[in-house]
C-alpha cells in the first residue's frame, strides 16, 4: 500500500493507539473514546492488517502494544497536541465574540466610517479581533473573490455575480476647487463646465476615478489629467495647493483649508456598500460583524 494511502488510513485512529497504550485495555479504551468495544477491536485488526504487523499482544487481562504500535503511539502523542492547538485556534478564530475578521476597505472610508463601525462593534464584543486591509476598489474586489478578505466596504457598490452586496449609504459627490477658483463661490456647477480644467485624479482602479471618468464622458469630454494619486486626502491637498480640480465626496465636517466644495448639478451620489463572497458560509465571527454593520442601516 502506498505510504500516502496508509497514512490517510492511520491518521483518524492515532487517538485510539495513544489511548490504548495508556489504558492497556480494549474495553476501557472504547469507553473513553465513546465507541463500542467490538469497534475498537475491528479497527485494531484492520490497522494491523494494513501495516502488515499486529498492533497488540495479550498481557494478563489486558493487552500491550507491539513494537510497531509503540512507534505509532509515540508519533500520535507528538501529533495530537499539535492538532489540539489547531482546534483551539480554529475555535478562537470563529468564536463570535472573539474571532478574527479580515476587513477590506477603500482609503477614504478609513477616515470615519470604519473607525465608527469598529468602535460600536467593540462595545458589544470587546475581544473581537480585526485584520484591516486598504486598497483600491479593484484591489478589494480581487482580494474578496480570492478569499483573502472576509468582508469589504466598497464605493461604489459593484455588480458582480461572485459577490453578495448590500448598500449601506449614499454619499454626495462635490466639485473640489482651490479656494480662489472661478467656480469656488458658485451654488452649483455642471460637469460640462469643467472640460478645460486640469484634474487631480485617483489612479485607474479606484471607484472615484471610475465615477469621474464616467461623469466626464457623459458630459462629452475626457478629463485633462494634471496629477494622479492613490489617496483622496492627497488629491484634496493638491487641489488646495491650486494644482487642479477634483470630484470627491463631501468632506466632513466641512471643507478643508484652501479648498472650496461646490455641489454638482444635477446632484451626483456614490453608493457605499458591504460585500462578501456569494454562496459561501460566513464564520460566526464574520457573520456577527456583518450583521452589526447591516443593522445600523435598518
Amino acid at each position: 500500500m502506498p505510504n500516502e494511502s496508509l497514512t490517510a488510513q492511520l491518521v483518524p485512529h492515532l487517538c485510539l493507539l495513544a489511548t490504548l497504550r495508556s489504558t492497556g485495555n480494549v474495553t476501557r479504551t472504547a469507553e473513553i473514546l465513546g465507541v463500542p468495544q467490538p469497534t475498537v477491536s475491528r479497527r485494531l485488526a484492520a490497522l494491523g492488517q494494513a501495516l502488515g504487523a499486529p498492533l497488540t499482544v495479550p498481557d494478563g487481562r489486558g493487552v500491550r502494544l507491539t513494537r510497531a504500535a509503540e512507534l505509532l503511539a509515540d508519533a500520535a502523542e507528538r501529533a495530537l497536541p499539535v492538532v489540539d492547538a489547531g482546534v483551539r485556534l480554529v475555535r478562537e478564530e470563529i468564536e463570535p465574540a472573539s474571532g478574527r475578521v479580515v476587513l477590506g476597505f477603500l482609503h477614504l472610508l478609513g477616515r470615519s466610517l470604519v473607525p465608527e463601525l469598529l468602535r460600536t462593534y467593540r462595545e458589544q464584543a470587546p475581544s473581537a479581533r480585526f485584520s484591516l486591509v486598504q486598497g483600491s476598489l479593484r484591489d478589494m474586489v480581487d482580494r474578496l473573490v480570492s478569499g483573502e478578505l472576509d468582508l469589504a466596504l466598497l464605493a461604489p457598490v459593484v455588480e458582480d455575480e461572485r459577490l453578495e452586496t448590500v448598500v449601506l449609504d449614499r454619499q454626495p459627490i462635490h466639485l473640489s476647487v482651490p479656494a480662489g477658483h472661478r467656480l469656488a463661490a458658485r451654488r452649483s456647477v455642471r460637469v460640462a463646465e469643467l472640460a478645460d480644467e486640469p484634474f487631480v485624479l485617483l489612479e485607474p482602479g479606484y471607484g472615484l476615478r471610475r465615477i469621474t471618468d464616467d461623469l466626464c464622458a457623459a458630459a462629452g469630454f475626457t478629463p485633462k489629467v494634471a496629477f494622479e494619486g492613490q489617496e483622496s486626502d492627497t488629491v484634496r491637498g493638491l487641489v488646495g495647493a491650486g494644482l487642479g480640480v477634483a470630484l470627491l465626496p463631501r468632506f466632513e465636517p466641512g471643507s478643508p483649508a484652501g479648498v472650496a466644495e461646490v455641489p454638482l448639478h444635477p446632484p451626483v451620489h456614490r453608493t457605499i456598500g458591504m460585500a462578501w463572497r456569494a454562496g459561501e458560509p460566513l464564520s460566526p465571527a464574520v457573520q456577527a460583524f456583518r450583521d452589526h454593520v447591516l443593522g445600523r442601516t435598518d
